[in-house]
């Protein structure tokens, strides 16, 4: 039986468009028109569709990184309007300080919003240990595989103890065996902090291993939501659930969307 969920949405979207001008030729490219759909507190939202969508475009959005050009964003009421400590970004590519080993690279934000620093090396140590990073303290970046730069990079975000957790196609620079494993991590660690997750792939079945909810944009340029499907797997969710025929259903139920 489904509980609904009565809170306020902790992120919403309502009629937001985005558009830029293109600097080779001048001309204003509408990336996405008209986005409506709002994301439920401790929720792990996916966006899918086809490459060139503006998926990662609508997240940029929500960090605070572009500005939109209509419609609005607002996370707990309040508009975005810029970035912000209630949100930080996890990308594709670590982007590690190379001159820093873990822990200096997992308290660097901290310190950037002048947390003190007993404080914020027991945060980072926290982060570290929830990551499965525990005892890689002093390795630097070019000793570690990447998988385990990607969990600095996640320790680095969760250490901020944002409201909102955006991540960016993190795991598409991966091998198939380590993205599987660290989409098992990622549901682990965020059962255990239940931080409100909006998450970019281009992959269906991670997007329907991953989330509670789908939103399915269709191809751009002007990319509007055509869907938002509902994912119902029990939690916590393991890998068996990927070799069930209604997982493989669901598959096939957001491949058709993207594709009509």
């Amino acid at each position: 039986m489904t509980t609904i969920d009565t809170r306020p949405p902790k992120l919403v979207a309502d009629g937001l468009s985005i558009e830029y001008q293109v600097k080779r030729s001048g001309e204003r490219f509408q990336a996405v028109k008209d986005i409506t759909f709002e994301v439920s507190p401790e929720s792990f939202t996916c966006i899918v569709g086809a490459s060139g969508c503006g998926k990662s475009t609508f997240l940029s959005a929500v960090a605070g990184l572009l500005p939109y050009t209509g419609g609005s964003l607002s996370l707990d009421g309040r508009l975005i309007t810029g970035p912000g400590n209630d949100r930080a970004v996890v990308f594709q590519t670590p982007a590690l300080l190379p001159w820093r080993n873990v822990l200096g690279n997992v308290v660097y934000g901290l310190e950037l919003r002048g947390t003190p620093e007993a404080q914020a090396r027991v945060k980072a140590q926290e982060m570290i240990k929830l990551v499965g990073l525990a005892g890689n303290e002093n390795r630097f970046p070019h000793e570690l595989s990447g998988g385990m730069q990607q969990r600095v990079n996640l320790a680095r975000a969760l250490a901020a103890d944002p409201e909102l957790l955006l991540l960016d196609e993190p795991f598409a620079a991966l091998d198939a065996i380590t993205r599987e494993v660290m989409q098992g991590e990622l549901l682990d660690i965020w059962q255990k902090t239940r931080k409100t997750a909006l998450f970019v792939t281009h992959q269906i079945d991670e997007a329907v291993f991953l989330a509670d909810r789908i939103v399915v944009l269709s191809r751009g340029p002007g990319s509007v939501v055509t869907a938002v499907v509902d994912v119902d797997f029990p939690r916590p969710r393991t890998d068996a659930v990927r070799r069930s025929p209604e997982f493989l259903a669901k598959v096939d139920e957001v491949w058709a969307l993207i594709k009509g």
